[in-house]
């Protein structure tokens, strides 16, 4: 998990994905309640009102200097959900969760912190939580492989 806690915090120096991104599906509206702030973490509704994520995404905000070790306590916590870590790359942690119907259900933390004000210790981090809709777990759909019928001669 160390491996995580250093990936989460050197991708939130290195620059949000989601700035190149495309914005992530709207959440359903769901009570927020403070079981989901976890300690030195900071409610953020507005995520920081970058990347348009306001109202799309749950998120909080803590100090850089902190946000990988919060970011470790979150995929803890989700841990204790039946959530696993399963991928991810640079600030984006993948977790999955299967489904007792069958399939799985996906979920994304990313860091992100504003690039345009300075990336001090002080500064502050966020990570935003948002679902991966569909079945995550389903086979990816393959194209069917195409035929050639060479010209005739």
């Amino acid at each position: 998990m160390k491996l995580v806690m250093l990936a989460a915090a050197a991708a939130v120096l290195a620059g949000p994905a989601w700035a190149q991104a495309p914005a992530p599906a709207a959440v359903p509206a769901a009570p927020v309640t403070d079981a989901l702030v976890l300690p030195g973490a900071t409610l953020a509704p507005d995520c920081g009102n970058l990347f348009s994520l306001a109202g799309r995404a749950f998120c909080v905000s803590a100090p850089l200097a902190g946000i990988g070790t919060l970011a470790e306590a979150y995929i803890a916590d989700l841990r204790t959900k039946g959530w696993l870590a399963a991928g991810g790359e640079d600030n984006r942690v993948v977790f999955v969760r299967r489904r007792e119907t069958g399939g799985c259900d996906g979920l994304q933390m990313q860091a992100f912190y504003d690039t345009g004000r300075p990336a001090g210790p002080e500064a502050t981090g966020y990570l935003g939580f948002g679902p991966i809709p569909g079945d995550i777990c389903a086979p990816a759909a393959t194209a069917p492989i195409a035929t050639v019928t060479p010209p005739a001669q």
